[in-house]
């Protein structure tokens, strides 16, 4: 079950628009719609859809990563909120791994040379962070909790994007979604390419 969520509908979906996205990106939503409809079926699947402004999503963001137990893994395109930032250290400070994938330009313009709030949570020997090191916009804002629970949307990591603009933040909890997930963050933040993301802070930013 979905922690502490009351289900909006089994079939209440809102696909949006890849275009921005890499191939490894799309393939990941590819993977999830049909795993979603096609690979348990879509009676069986449990499905939230969240919606701001209406909604605080800030809180379900951190209502959900401090359930963790073991396991974060956190592709973000923008992660600068505040509260999802404490959100994770806590999950740290608990001896949760967490690995984070970050979009390079955003990294720069949030990241710590910015004085961005991140910085104390990289610090963690249990935090893995990484930047995507060439090609178009890391464009994903999801994470897969201890393998049981993936969250997923349009809404950003950041103030804005949880509270005022208009965006989704879709709770999944299908093992073959989640399993799609996971399989593709493994093999995007596997990338030769991507610099660990305080090194990449140190050489001036990602390039």
């Amino acid at each position: 079950m979905l922690p502490n969520r009351t289900a909006l509908g089994k079939y209440n979906y809102k696909l949006y628009s890849t275009q921005m996205l890499g191939f490894s990106e799309r393939r990941f939503v590819a993977a999830l719609i049909f795993a979603v409809f096609l690979g348990t079926g879509a009676a069986s699947a449990k499905i939230e859809v969240h919606y701001a402004p209406q909604e605080n999503l800030e809180a379900i963001d951190v209502d959900l990563i401090d359930t963790a137990e073991r396991s974060i893994d956190m592709a973000a395109y923008v992660l600068s909120d505040a509260a999802v930032i404490d959100a994770l250290r806590d999950a740290a400070e608990r001896g949760v791994t967490i690995r984070i994938y970050l979009d390079k330009g955003q990294f720069a313009e949030h990241g710590p040379r910015q004085g961005g709030e991140i910085e104390a949570l990289l610090a963690y020997p249990n935090v893995f962070a990484r930047v995507k090191g060439r090609g178009v916009l890391m464009h994903l804002k999801a994470y897969a909790v201890d393998g049981a629970h993936l969250r997923t949307g349009s809404g950003n990591f950041s103030h804005s994007g949880l509270s005022a603009q208009d965006n989704d933040l879709v709770l999944v909890d299908d093992p073959q979604a989640i399993q799609a997930f996971e399989h593709n963050f493994d093999a995007i933040f596997a990338r030769a390419t991507n610099p660990q993301a305080l090194l990449a802070r140190d050489r001036g930013g990602p390039r």
